[in-house]
């Protein structure tokens, strides 16, 4: 496998990094589906997710690549990014219309762990390889199509067995677009990916315990998201080009 991996990362980067969005995407929506039919939400998910993590992990780390993928500190203080503030007003959203128990004690453990390994796959996959494999020849295209096409991914929630509506679904391509593009200029402004995986983690987490929301409150919370997030993804951006960085 190891070998199989370096000899596709060494041919072409981009195929790389579109190889692992379409094993992922693959791969997560049939253990969703899995997870369905034996009854427990996000057991085989997990598993999924627990593996695609571990062998995405043991391949940057085998061939020195973490630093290079944004698996290390931040090479910027705190302070030039507002102190991550804005993540926090990010991560409020899913609560801000209450708290609730959506599934049981031991579907809500699973849900969780198994966000945490969504949230660092699809960074590691759209900011760390995506975005790197394209920036060399056009960043400010690199960062359009890590952000677009990370949002638009998550249209396949209508058809993996999540669950999902139309409505729902197409707010969440809205929001998630405009989070891509605050996530991977974060990667840009802090060369790391740590913040992002954290936040995005969390956030996903958060929704086990978000109440439904009506059509308006959905409508709502996705503006306050897409404000969030592409406020301070601009903010991110105009000082790099103040202090010469580049997107």
């Amino acid at each position: 496998m190891r070998t199989i991996l370096k000899q596709v990362y060494s041919k072409s980067k981009i195929g790389f990094a579109i190889g692992w969005i379409a094993a992922y995407c693959v791969l997560m929506s049939l253990g969703d589906a899995l997870s369905e039919t034996v009854g427990l939400d996000k057991s085989i998910s997990l598993a999924v997710g627990l593996l695609l993590s571990a062998v995405l992990f043991l391949f940057l780390k085998g061939n020195g690549l973490l630093m290079d993928y944004g698996l290390c500190r931040s090479r910027v203080s705190a302070r030039s990014v507002l102190y991550y503030l804005p993540l926090v007003l990010l991560l409020a959203a899913n609560l801000r219309y209450g708290v609730t128990m959506n599934l049981g004690i031991t579907e809500t453990v699973l849900y969780i762990l198994t966000m945490f390994c969504v949230g660092f796959l699809e960074e590691v996959i759209f900011r760390g390889l995506l975005y790197n494999a394209m920036r060399g020849d056009n960043p400010k295209s690199a960062v359009i199509v890590s952000s677009i096409t990370f949002g638009i991914g998550h249209i396949l929630n209508l058809f993996n067995g999540s669950g999902a509506e139309l409505v729902p679904n197409l707010l969440q391509v809205v929001y998630a677009t405009a989070a891509g593009f605050l996530f991977v200029m974060l990667y840009c402004k802090t060369g790391s990916l740590i913040a992002c995986i954290v936040t995005h983690g969390l956030f996903n987490a958060l929704s086990a315990f978000a109440p439904e929301l009506t059509v308006p409150q959905q409508i709502l919370s996705c503006l306050w998201l897409t404000v969030v997030t592409g406020s301070y993804g601009l903010y991110l951006a105009l000082t790099m080009k103040k202090t010469g960085g580049t997107a």
